[in-house]
């Protein structure tokens, strides 16, 4: 303790000249330095950090004011997180569960704790360069939102890449904790432990407006994919790009936005599917009589998300296109299909066949096994829609395919073991071909 509080003096000394509001090149050369010091202190020495230590990585992230400050800190508090991970599963005999091991006491870019909390409002309003609170979190969605709307290189400023970041390492800090405490729920169904981690503490709170919060992340998600697709067309054309960046003052931090932006939707991605995994957790939780009026109520995300693409079609596509997670990519389209498709299953499915219904990909297609069923269908979804999720639908069964082939395993039950892979594909033919016969 001696050594870390002797190493922690040192280090932060570096920072003296460089408080948050100030941005000159000998300041900006002294958090260089300081965060150059933290890795060799911790990552090569291997020293556990401060709390003091991250906070003050942390602030680097949240205030920098160049792509090297942002991009370093950023990669430094990743690296203290894998090797000095906050939450974690102890090692285990083969007869016995995982044990979750929490440091107690270490540091979070969360504030949750409600003395905690207390104490910085007392302190003053919220900083701007310490742990986020649920409308810190909320405040940050919202900016990244306007990036997303802007939609162009002129727009772009070193906040909007630093939030990028900033939102990145939030969401990998929420997946060091959620995913070692599910892993421990799902083998010994204690509920207490995803109740105390940070992804449900972060939703559970009435601070914000959870469903808008979601809705925020959809829209993102799909702003930041086209303004990726954008700029990665302008590079692929020379004489384009040129033209276009010669109007930004950094051009660095436009190049930047492509692979930042692409990073960024996969890090929202990684949101929905905690949550979504979250909600299955927490449906369990429910059934055994596990959690208390204290947990709350709140929508499960899957229905928010087929609402939002049924009820808006122009997200349904973007959202298909970057969300390529294949799992719940074709659950959330098997559900999508479940309620117009349900009964025209059961009447179209054959009667010396495996039953198979509309929460199957199988099923589906079999609903598209004749023109009649196609008719009623497409009065409720309209031809182009039901083009596009049977597309991604075979895409994702695709996909799961072949992992399940890498890694040994048998088709699951919910795809039902009858249809062969050869059987799908033939079944795919078979409703384009019928599309095309109700609609030209």
């Amino acid at each position: 303790m001696m050594k870390s509080a002797g190493i922690e003096e040192n280090l932060l000394a570096i920072l003296d000249s460089a408080s948050d509001s100030k941005h000159t090149p000998d300041a900006n050369d002294d958090r260089l330095a300081f965060l150059e010091a933290v890795r060799s202190a911790c990552i090569v020495n291997e020293n556990p950090p401060t709390s003091k230590m991250c906070e003050a990585v942390f602030q680097i992230l949240r205030v920098g004011k160049s792509l090297e400050l942002i991009t370093e800190s950023f990669r430094l508090l990743n690296e203290l997180d894998k090797r000095f991970p906050h939450v974690y599963l102890s090692e285990k005999e083969a007869s016995e569960s995982s044990h979750l091991v929490v440091v107690e006491g270490d540091w979070s870019p969360f504030l949750f704790n409600l003395e905690n909390a207390s104490r910085e409002r007392g302190a003053g309003c919220r900083s701007i360069s310490g742990p986020l609170d649920s409308l810190g979190f909320l405040q940050l969605m919202q900016e990244l939102g306007e990036v997303a709307n802007e939609g162009n290189l002129q727009a772009l400023e070193i906040k909007s890449l630093r939030n990028m970041l900033v939102l990145q390492y939030l969401i990998n800090a929420l997946e060091g904790d959620f995913l070692p405490r599910n892993r421990v729920y799902e083998e010994t169904m204690n509920w207490t432990h995803l109740r105390e981690s940070l992804l449900n503490l972060l939703l559970s709170t009435r601070k914000i407006n959870y469903k808008g919060l979601m809705k925020d992340c959809l829209t993102i998600m799909c702003g930041l994919f086209d303004v990726s697709a954008g700029i990665s067309e302008d590079l692929e054309s020379p004489d384009n790009a040129a033209a276009k960046l010669s109007h930004n003052d950094n051009t660095a931090s436009a190049l930047a936005l492509f692979e930042l932006g692409n990073n960024a939707c996969f890090a929202l991605q990684k949101l929905l599917i905690m949550i979504m995994d979250l909600d299955m957790s927490r449906k369990k939780a429910d059934m055994q009589g596990s959690t208390t009026r204290a947990d709350g109520v709140r929508t499960p995300l899957m229905e928010i998300i087929l609402d939002e693409i049924t009820y808006d079609t122009d997200m349904l596509s973007p959202f298909l296109k970057v969300f390529n997670e294949p799992k719940w990519k074709l659950e959330i389209i098997l559900q999508y299909f479940s309620k117009y498709t349900t009964r025209l299953s059961t009447r179209t499915r054959r009667s010396n066949g495996p039953t198979e219904d509309a929460t199957t990909f199988s099923g589906v297609l079999n609903c598209f096994s004749n023109v009649t069923s196609i008719r009623s269908i497409t009065k409720k979804i309209s031809a182009d829609v039901v083009q596009v999720l049977l597309a991604h639908a075979f895409q994702a069964h695709l996909s799961l395919s072949c992992q399940q082939d890498a890694d040994g395993i048998a088709a699951s039950k919910d795809e039902g073991r009858s249809s062969s892979l050869a059987e799908i594909c033939e079944n795919i033919i078979s409703a384009f071909s019928n599309l095309r016969r109700t609609d030209a």
